[in-house]
């Protein structure tokens, strides 16, 4: 017989390493994440597609497992996990090489799959295998204890990874340095695991109690209802996750605190439920769910003004409930340790089903953001099926059609939510891609000259031109001529030709200042955007400038450029009324300076409903010596013109003083702050 010390000393090796591997799992996805984002235009499509990869690999990890304690002897499954393991060691460091940058915006969810998988896929299959076959060598070496409270050490170390990325692995090491940090510590997790591994085959061959024994035969097999209860139990709080990030990060920002934030509150609720009964109430995670679920439509709403901070909580406080009850609900269902592989394959397989769901067929299927919706019915309708279950309710139709009523439910809404916004009233144009949800609207007005036809993404407008074709060529929106980027374009050498780079074409609106010998260059990455401002607007055509089309992202297709000596640089990219960050950097703001001739001006839009941009803009402009001019002009409603504000940056101050002077409408409220590619931090500057 093993002594009892040696047992409680291999609980403790089989805890480290769950503890160790759980940590490393969920610090290694913010890191990919924010390596991966400014290669694809910042897009909060980039976390979902890399969710989409971590929660498949997560389930090709629980279905090795499974398979391994399932078909292999103990020491056969010691003696792959550490081939596995050694494999792993040689793909480290996980930096990912810079030769995956993209040179256009083709297949751009496909390109963040494969670059995934090359830089972090086999490290990151054996850290998510390693939580469920470690318990399972317990449950062998350790016969009528129960393995659940390793599951809640598994997500207690994911928590704190996640809670630690952003306040404080993120602003104390560049993205290079966590790479080699984590690729240390994931060379001692495997020594760990090895040692684990050693330590299981020999203790597994010692005889078991025939008591234990029993214990395990006796074990009920779960019913093909009880596991298709869990897969979507599973599911739908992987589709809330996602729908939920998807939906703030428009909104907000796509940056590593707005990824872990909600997917720490994801995980806080597995460790409650898996923890212990008492921290879950049903009654009252219910009655909090449909609150915030109702509070969510109203907070959503077009037109909506509800404060930033109120609008992030309503949304996550929703999140978190309905998560409460689903996880809740599945540890009420758990099985015996007999099953416990089987169990977390099925719920790893819920996950990977939520994130293909948001990350592929959503964007297919919908044309507009509809997977928060679809999301809450799949919860609502899960739930009355356990009340129905638990309360024995029959429903008037056979036994053999009860199992597929939710299946049935979820067809329908996914019905009507993908003919919804297709023949909206008003609605010209809509399409939906990786970038996200752009909408063509005709705008009536009492006058039927001041009628518009407005390009729509998310809430924000991105550009309107009159009907009226004597009022076509008038700029309009974020850029008439009271904008400062309009002072800028009628007052800066009016009698000579000029070279204008542009990042962001919107609907074309700034080529109403071309003049025929000008030459502009329009950056756009998305497709989309270029197709509609084509077909739908005539800013484009009737411009008599010469116009050349960069399709891709901007940064990355200045980086392969020779210097292009513009005379002036627009930057205007946004993504909703999100802060495109990676745009608004120090090294950023270098790379424009590059291709500006020596008496240039870098004109950059930071008109924000959330976020003052001003310190950001002088921060950079004192680092870099550059004289800088802020712009406020006021909104015109006959004009069709919007509240706007400009900030013009030029190397040479006579630039400015001879074109738009150097008088700012208002100056930087708060201290001067620098962004770099390594550190910012959105919440110096929210309003």
């Amino acid at each position: 017989m093993i002594e009892r010390g040696s047992g409680r000393g291999l609980a403790v090796a089989y805890a480290a390493t769950i503890f160790s591997s759980a940590f490393l799992l969920f610090q290694v996805q913010p890191l990919t994440g924010k390596y991966v984002l400014p290669w694809f235009g910042g897009s909060p499509a980039v976390w979902t597609t890399c969710m989409l990869v971590f929660q498949v690999l997560l389930f090709a990890g629980y279905a090795y497992a499974h398979l391994t304690t399932q078909y292999l002897s103990p020491r056969h499954q010691g003696y792959l996990h550490v081939a596995l393991l050694m494999l792993a060691l040689i793909t480290l460091p996980i930096t990912p090489d810079p030769s995956w940058k993209p040179t256009n915006s083709d297949w751009p969810v496909l390109k963040i799959i494969l670059l995934t998988i090359s830089s972090v896929g086999l490290p990151y299959f054996i850290l998510s295998s390693t939580g469920p076959l470690v318990q399972g060598w317990f449950s062998r070496t350790h016969a009528g204890q129960s393995p659940y409270r390793l599951y809640s050490l598994s997500n207690l170390g994911s928590l704190l990874a996640l809670v630690s990325y952003p306040f404080v692995v993120e602003p104390s090491f560049s993205t290079a340095t966590q790479s080699v940090l984590w690729s240390g510590l994931f060379g001692i997790f495997a020594l760990l695991c090895t040692g684990s591994a050693v330590a299981m085959w020999q203790r597994a061959s010692a005889p078991v109690a025939a008591a234990q024994m029993s214990i395990v035969t006796e074990a009920i097999r779960p019913t093909r209802s009880l596991v298709g209860l869990w897969f979507g139990l599973a599911m739908t709080p992987s589709v809330l996750l996602l729908a939920t990030t998807n939906q703030v990060c428009l909104d907000v920002a796509v940056i590593p605190f707005l990824w872990v934030l909600p997917l720490a509150l994801y995980l806080m609720t597995f460790i409650l439920c898996f923890d212990s009964d008492r921290w879950y109430s049903r009654r009252a995670y219910a009655i909090g769910a449909a609150a915030l679920t109702l509070a969510t439509v109203f907070v959503g709403k077009p037109g909506s003004h509800v404060p930033l901070v109120l609008q992030v909580g309503i949304y996550f406080s929703a999140m978190f409930c309905c998560c409460m009850v689903c996880h809740g609900e599945l540890v009420k269902l758990k099985p015996h340790p007999k099953y416990l592989t089987a169990f977390f394959l099925t719920i790893s397989a819920g996950g990977a089903a939520g994130g293909l769901f948001v990350g592929l067929l959503a964007p297919l299927l919908f044309v507009s953001y509809y997977e928060l919706q679809f999301g809450i019915i799949g919860f609502a309708t899960l739930y009355l099926t356990l009340r129905f279950r638990e309360d024995n309710i029959q429903l008037p139709m056979p036994t053999w059609c009860q199992p597929l009523l939710v299946p049935a439910v979820m067809l329908m809404a996914i019905g009507v939510f993908s003919q919804l916004d297709r023949h909206a009233e008003g609605s010209i144009a809509v399409a939906r891609n990786f970038y996200g949800v752009l909408k063509v609207e005709q705008k009536h007005f009492a006058h039927a000259d001041h009628d518009l036809v407005r390009l729509v993404h998310g809430r924000i407008e991105h550009g309107c031109q009159f009907a009226a074709p004597e009022k076509r060529r008038v700029p309009t929106a974020y850029y008439s001529e009271a904008a400062g980027i309009g002072q800028l374009m009628t007052t800066l050498r009016p009698s000579q030709s000029k070279h204008v780079g542009i990042v962001g074409l919107g609907v074309g609106t700034l080529t109403t200042y071309g003049h025929s010998g000008d030459r502009y260059r329009l950056y756009e990455i998305n497709p989309d955007v270029i197709s509609m401002a084509r077909e739908h607007f005539s800013f484009l055509s009737d411009c008599p400038a010469e116009l050349t089309m960069v399709t891709g992202d901007a940064r990355l297709a200045l980086e392969f450029e020779e210097p292009q000596q513009f005379d002036v640089l627009v930057l205007d990219a946004f993504s909703g009324d999100a802060i495109p960050v990676h745009l608004l950097t120090k090294e950023a703001i270098s790379a424009y300076l590059g291709h500006l001739k020596p008496d240039g001006v870098l004109a950059c839009h930071i008109s924000n409903m959330h976020f003052d941009l001003r310190p950001v803009i002088t921060g950079i402009a004192n680092e870099l010596n550059l004289a800088s001019v802020i712009r406020i002009s006021d909104e015109n409603l006959e004009q069709a013109t919007h509240p706007a504000t400009w900030a013009l940056l030029s190397r040479q101050p006579e630039t400015l003083a001879g074109s738009v002077g150097l008088e700012s409408t208002v100056g930087a409220s708060r201290q001067p702050i620098v962004w770099t590619d390594d550190r910012s931090n959105l919440f110096e500057v929210l309003r």
